[in-house]
């Protein structure tokens, strides 16, 4: 098998995933998975599409992340490694697309508007 390549978005986050054969190793810019996130939920949700179909010991994935916080990055990388997983085997996309990892999620912060301290938030109005 030869490595296959996904893009995941969250947020600012933008993950590239490249997928190959080999025994469940996870590396996220050039480090470790557990060393680039310290958080277990955090670890968790980076390998919930590779749990759902049971193959965590089967792929080696490698992830180049880039922009926004340690969550965005987490469900970014989360996304691509489920889009990567179809573009292996094609069946596995309706279980993944019922848990949800199928969805790019397109909430991301609104811009500040010119003439006010925020997005929404107006500068307190005085009469006098």
């Amino acid at each position: 098998m030869e490595v296959v390549n996904a893009i995941g978005r969250r947020k600012a986050a933008v993950a590239r995933v490249f997928v190959s054969e080999g025994t469940g190793k996870i590396v996220i810019n050039k480090r470790e998975l557990d060393n680039y996130f310290p958080s277990t939920i955090l670890q968790y949700v980076v390998k919930q599409p590779l749990n759902t179909l049971a193959v965590l010991e089967k792929y080696d994935i490698k992830i180049n992340l880039k922009g926004g916080g340690y969550k965005g990055q987490a469900e970014a990388a989360r996304l691509g490694i489920a889009r990567a997983l179809v573009k292996i085997n094609a069946e596995d996309k309706p279980a993944l697309r019922a848990e949800g990892f199928m969805t790019r999620d397109p909430r991301v912060v609104e811009r500040k508007k010119p003439g006010q301290p925020g997005a929404r938030k107006k500068f307190q109005f005085s009469k006098r």
